[in-house]
C-alpha cells in the first residue's frame, strides 16, 4: 500500500506562495523571481480573473508560462479612464510642489480613503494633468510565467 499523496492543486480560494512574472509587449510589469515570492489568495482580486483561471488545477511545484491575447487579462482600454485632474486638486491631495512628467505613475487615494489606485501621466497643461487610470496592460497581450511554490 502506497502512502504517497497526490500533490495539492490550486483551487478557487487557495492561498498560494508563488513566484510570477507578468509582462506585456514593453517588458516586465511585475517580476518576483529575483526577490522573495509573493503570497496571495485566489479570488481576492490580487490577480486578474483571467490569470487566476489559468492557475486553477496547477499542482504544487508547477512551473509554467501562458500567453493571454490582447484584452483578456486586464480588459480593453477604456477611453473614459483617461481624465484631466486640476493641478489645484493634485496640490491638495499630495505635495503642492510635485513636478509631473509624462510616463510618471501617481498613486491616488480611493474615495473612501481605504486604498489606492494608480494613474499614469499622459499629457501636461498649466492648469491640469491628464492621467490614464487604465491598467498598464489593458488592451495588450500578456505573458504570465509562474512557479507555484506552496498551496495552503
Amino acid at each position: 500500500m502506497s502512502t504517497e499523496h497526490a500533490p495539492a492543486t490550486v483551487q478557487p480560494g487557495s492561498f498560494l506562495t508563488l513566484h510570477y512574472r507578468l509582462s506585456g509587449p514593453a517588458g516586465d510589469v511585475i517580476n518576483t523571481f529575483d526577490g522573495k515570492p509573493a503570497t496571495l489568495s485566489l479570488g481576492a482580486g490580487e490577480l486578474s480573473p483571467a490569470v487566476e483561471e489559468k492557475l486553477i488545477g496547477l499542482p504544487e511545484g508547477a512551473r509554467t508560462r501562458f500567453d493571454l491575447p490582447a484584452g483578456a487579462a486586464f480588459g480593453e482600454r477604456n477611453p473614459e479612464m483617461q481624465q484631466w485632474v486640476a493641478r489645484s486638486l493634485l496640490a491638495r491631495l499630495g505635495d503642492p510642489d510635485e513636478q509631473y512628467a509624462v510616463g510618471d505613475v501617481v498613486q491616488f487615494p480611493t474615495p473612501d480613503g481605504t486604498g489606492q489606485y494608480a494613474g499614469a501621466v499622459r499629457q501636461l497643461r498649466d492648469d491640469a494633468v491628464l492621467f490614464d487610470f487604465n491598467h498598464p496592460l489593458a488592451g495588450q497581450p500578456v505573458s504570465f510565467e509562474v512557479h507555484v511554490i506552496g498551496i495552503l
